[in-house]
């Protein structure tokens, strides 16, 4: 499991996974291998299907069940147990007994305990309208996060950094250490969402988007940024567990692997469905495999578990050192959709993520390092510059939390639209770069208060909401409807992107008119131009929905959510939310 920190030349984390292939402008995604023979064969990831062909004879692979049942199938194979989780073990096995494994009745799929890093390369806060949320207007009240909690799961955090002394409520490390961050990453994260303004004259304009929140700090990740998925599992369910106790409402994971299987069946996305469920936001770096180490650009390459459609997964803006949105543009190494296997509309959204200054922790390798991105103060008030979607998704994760002081009682389906609807969208780079576009704090928060998208001036420049909600808010269930996509628009066809693996198709050209039709987590159809009227129609866990209109001109969202709504107007002129009172935001 990696961190994804982009640092300088400096990236953390493997190229583009090899299952995916390329012909032409034709992306094609390798089916999990499927065994031989008759019988029963559980279904195995990617990594998994590797170790067996090639005979490995100490493999770590995670299993479910009950404690009883993983007891039992320990003594069936003379297994052994590495460690229990809450929703079953990891065994270190050899190629036979994972063969074994792989025909026994009770699994039903099987997954690697697969390595993970970090994913790392000032305007951050002012470039998201953030500053304007700190200070509040006559409308609305000064948010700064407080009250709201949040967990780290990362390399540890340094608290005796001036930026985040008594910020931290709890400390627990699933890697067996003491919590403290030695490489460096976890620190830089933790303030970025939470970090109190520096203590010296060069410092003191630093601080967190949501300086008043807390943070749990849970270390999933070693001295070198690397840890297992099933550290990362235990950490999520530790925080669902005492998600009361310290009042955790958002998970921040800026960390993630390769895809290996689809979503469904990997330990991780299930993990982060738990945590969904059970209300926390989790938000998740889309990973630094948007270009490859030769410097090509390519598709696909979002990480897990930003893979699943229950986190709000982050690529990185490149802000280009001004608060200016009008010439942010997509880092180069943010990762890009679609998923592997499922193919889902992936990242969500985007955030400032390139040369972000944030807290350095003390002695640690990315500072020893990379002594060159240490930018202001020392010792306890030392501050570096790192980049990456991690610091993408600590943003993002900020953001969250100011809203979640506001209004409470946000689901994380509901806190997940209203990001994307007020996010600016990216024709140049679209859905699969950008997703709904990028965050803008100030939007989600006026629309949070007035129901209405409404433009927000930011560093002089008039910044409109896309209204537009990208995927579904959370996946629909198995019983899926057949949707025909429209074919009343003619078009060239510069582009055809189709898989089995929930039948999808992407049709049309990159800056003109385009069909996006499938069934990833829901029947959807997205149709339009990228300057003019679109169409996003399908279903979602809460029923089906349309959004429809301009991009700056009447737009129209209707559905179901407890209860059917509409939401018309403009983007910059009158609106109407109607509904009933638990469908309203």
């Amino acid at each position: 499991m990696s961190h994804f920190c982009h640092r300088a030349r400096v990236r953390c984390g493997a190229g583009l996974p090899a299952a995916l292939l390329f012909v032409g402008a034709t992306l094609v995604a390798a089916a999990p291998a499927v065994a031989a023979g008759g019988g029963h064969r559980a279904r195995l990831s990617a990594d998994l299907a590797d170790h067996l062909a090639v005979g490995s004879q100490s493999i770590r692979v995670i299993v479910h069940g009950e404690r009883a049942e993983i007891d039992a199938l320990a003594a069936r194979y003379n297994l052994r147990v590495a460690r229990y989780l809450k929703s079953g073990a990891v065994f270190v096995v050899n190629a036979g007994q994972l063969e074994a494994l792989r025909q026994d009745e009770t699994q039903d799929h099987l997954s690697g305990d697969i390595r993970l890093q970090s994913s790392v390369d000032a305007m951050m806060a002012e470039s998201i309208g953030a500053d304007q949320v700190w200070a509040g207007s006559d409308d609305l009240p000064a948010l700064t996060g407080e009250g709201i909690s949040v967990a780290v799961i990362d390399s540890g955090i340094d608290t005796r950094h001036a930026a985040l002394r008594r910020r931290v409520l709890v400390t627990r490390d699933f890697t067996g250490g003491d919590g403290v961050d030695r490489f460096g990453h976890g620190t830089h994260v933790a303030a970025i969402i939470a970090g109190r303004a520096g203590r010296t004259m060069d410092t003191r304009e630093q601080r967190g988007i949501a300086p008043g929140a807390y943070l749990l700090n849970l270390r999933v990740l070693g001295d070198d940024g690397s840890g297992s998925a099933s550290d990362v599992i235990d950490a999520i369910d530790w925080t669902i567990e005492h998600r009361h106790e310290f009042n955790v409402r958002i998970i921040n994971l800026s960390l993630g692997a390769p895809v290996m299987q689809p979503y469904r069946d990997d330990p991780l996305c299930e993990a982060v469905e738990r945590a969904v469920r059970a209300g926390l936001v989790v938000v998740v770096a889309a990973g630094n495999y948007g270009r490859t180490a030769e410097g090509v650009d390519v598709m696909g390459g979002i990480a897990t578990p930003g893979n699943s459609p229950f986190a709000i997964t982050v690529g990185a803006l490149d802000t280009h050192g001004t608060a200016k949105r009008s010439d942010d543009t997509l880092a180069p190494y943010s990762a890009k959709g679609p998923t592997r296997f499922d193919l889902n509309l992936k990242p969500d959204v985007v955030a400032p993520g390139t040369r972000v200054v944030s807290a350095e922790a003390a002695d640690s390798y990315l500072a020893r390092t990379y002594a060159m991105r240490h930018v202001a103060g020392t010792g306890a008030n030392a501050y570096m510059q790192l980049s990456g979607t991690s610091m993408a998704a600590g943003v993002v994760s900020g953001s969250v939390a100011l809203l979640l002081e506001q209004k409470s009682a946000l689901n994380p389906s509901r806190t997940k639209a209203i990001l994307q609807l007020s996010s600016t969208f990216l024709p140049t780079v679209g859905l699969f770069g950008a997703g709904a576009g990028a965050i803008n704090a100030l939007g989600a928060v006026q629309l949070l208060d007035t129901a209405r998208i409404s433009a927000t001036e930011i560093a002089g420049e008039v910044s409109l909401g896309s209204g537009l909600l990208t995927g579904s808010i959370q996946p629909a269930s198995k019983n899926r409807l057949t949707r025909t996509p429209p074919s009343s628009r003619t078009v060239t066809v510069k582009q055809i992107l189709w898989s089995t693996g929930g039948d999808q198709i992407l049709w049309g050209t990159s800056a003109g008119d385009h069909i996006l039709w499938g069934t990833a987590v829901g029947d959807q159809i997205l149709w339009g131009t990228s300057t003019g009227d679109h169409i996003l129609w399908g279903t979602s866990a809460v029923g089906d929905q349309i959004l429809w209109g301009t991009w700056v001109g009447d737009q129209i969202l209707w559905g179901t959510s407890t209860g059917d709504q509409i939401l018309w107007g403009t983007s910059t002129g009158d609106q109407i939310l109607w509904g009933t009172a638990d469908g309203d935001f």
